[in-house]
């Protein structure tokens, strides 16, 4: 019988843009067009300034890839290494609830870098992002993704190498036997640690565009006849048992695109770590349903999921007192004290000023963030939260939020996606351009070639 890793990539090989239906296809230029606003935003952050002056140390090239919202050309490995970084910098990247993981910041880039390498159409691009999201969200999904983060590991930069590698691989025309291999390579350089959360340093940040640049490499390699395991994924020392104590290897085909995993992945609306949105989402409500103001608030106590709790409540010390826009970004406390103090959570939110301001600080003291059991039978397929909030009269209000904003169940219209683009990369392109670029995204299955529509990415 055939091993996972050999099904798979055959599969991948033999998904075509014929196949996809209509849905399929208007989501996947959905979340590409998801991606180029947080990657153009991501530019300006303050980490990927020095990815930036690594890539200018090793050469600028004349006719290279588009690193997005900036004037720099790459080779296309380095320009899937920086704009995965910067996609992944401020906390707005799209995920999967189900295998707790950011499929775009890996794929995406991989899939315009790649492009640059060979001929694509709109069509095969669609193709490649399809296929990239089946790889990383099936892999993440078979980890166990609260399994595969006790063990330290970060599924956005450990599945994301492998899905990077078949992105990639899509777009340079492997065959069957060509995508297994760079399926084995992949998943030797499959690394993303969990310890930024120690101290709030850069490297999560790095995880994706890694993810990105390896991935690329891989199928570039296989291309040249390089080889990997054939049983990456199920082998003994493979994927899976390497990276997880409670794997599934079973779930890796279960249910193969019914539906596409397209369909099962989130929009973030809020500047932070997902496990924050719906307790966010839960604080907003309450509050404006009730007509509160930030002097009514005694106290708030947020129903988070224990695998998130572990993310952004603990430890309860070092989360009421974030140092760094990470830290913040992963500090359940910070996300519920601007929500109340601002009525949002966005990029204007996570900011040095707000971390220091006393303001903040003071409503920070009077969150609290507990794990609630009543939200965990579903879980990771529904992410739900809850919050009650006392106040200072004493009046109690109280929510349970089933799907967070931008959930597949409770999804960003197109029309609220743009807003969020146009919202995200106004600092990089005029009006003109963004309006250019949300028309050509939606129509880009109708795109010759993927190199005269990456320009017009460049900052102006």
């Amino acid at each position: 019988m055939m091993g996972i890793t050999k099904q798979l990539a055959q599969k991948c090989h033999d998904l075509t843009y014929g196949d996809l239906p209509d849905a399929v296809v208007d989501r996947a230029k959905y979340l590409f067009l998801d991606f180029l606003g947080v990657a153009a935003r991501g530019a300006l952050n303050e980490s990927s300034r020095p990815v930036h002056a690594l890539c200018k140390k090793m050469g600028i090239v004349k006719d290279g890839a588009v690193v997005v919202g900036t004037d720099l050309t790459l080779d296309p490995s380095y320009a899937a290494l920086a704009n995965g970084t910067a996609a992944h910098s401020i906390e707005l990247d799209d995920v999967v609830n189900a295998a707790s993981l950011h499929p775009a910041v890996a794929v995406m880039p991989t899939a315009l870098a790649a492009a640059h390498v060979a001929d694509c159409t709109g069509k095969r691009l669609i193709e490649a992002i399809v296929a990239g999201y089946e790889v990383t969200i099936r892999l993440g999904i078979a980890l166990d993704p609260s399994a595969h983060y006790a063990q330290g590991f970060h599924p956005t930069g450990t599945c994301g190498t492998m899905a990077a590698a078949v992105t990639a691989g899509k777009i340079i025309g492997l065959d069957p036997r060509q995508m297994i291999n760079a399926l084995g390579i992949a998943g030797s350089q499959a690394a993303a640690s969990m310890e930024f959360l120690s101290d709030g340093s850069f490297t999560k940040r790095l995880h994706p565009g890694w993810a990105a640049h390896s991935g690329l490499l891989a199928a570039m390699l296989a291309r040249e006849g390089f080889t990997g395991p054939e049983t990456i994924i199920e082998g003994k020392f493979g994927f899976l048992h390497a990276y997880s104590p409670a794997s599934d290897p079973e779930k890796v085909l279960k249910d193969w695109a019914d539906p596409y995993q397209v369909l099962r992945t989130s929009i973030k609306p809020h500047s932070c770590c997902r496990y924050k949105q719906g307790p966010i989402d839960g604080t907003l409500k309450i509050m404006k349903d009730n007509s509160l103001e930030e002097s009514d608030v005694e106290s708030v106590t947020l129903g988070v999921l224990k695998t998130g709790h572990a993310l952004v409540v603990v430890p309860e010390e070092q989360k009421q007192r974030p140092e760094s826009i990470v830290d913040a970004q992963f500090s359940m406390p910070f996300g519920a004290a601007v929500a109340i103090l601002y009525g949002k959570a966005t990029l204007d939110e996570y900011t040095l000023d707000k971390i220091a301001s006393p303001k903040v600080k003071e409503m920070m003291q009077r969150i609290r963030s507990v794990e609630d059991p009543s939200i965990e039978g579903e879980f990771p397929i529904k992410w739900a939260a809850t919050a009650t909030l006392k106040t200072k009269d004493g009046r109690q209000f109280s929510v349970r939020i089933e799907y967070p904003k931008g959930d597949p169940e409770n999804p960003l219209t197109w029309d609220e996606l743009i807003g969020k683009f146009k919202g995200l990369a106004a600092p990089v392109y005029t009006d003109g351009r963004l309006d250019d670029i949300v028309s050509q995204v939606r129509a880009i299955d109708r795109v010759d070639d993927i190199r005269s529509l990456s320009n017009m990415f460049q900052a102006e």
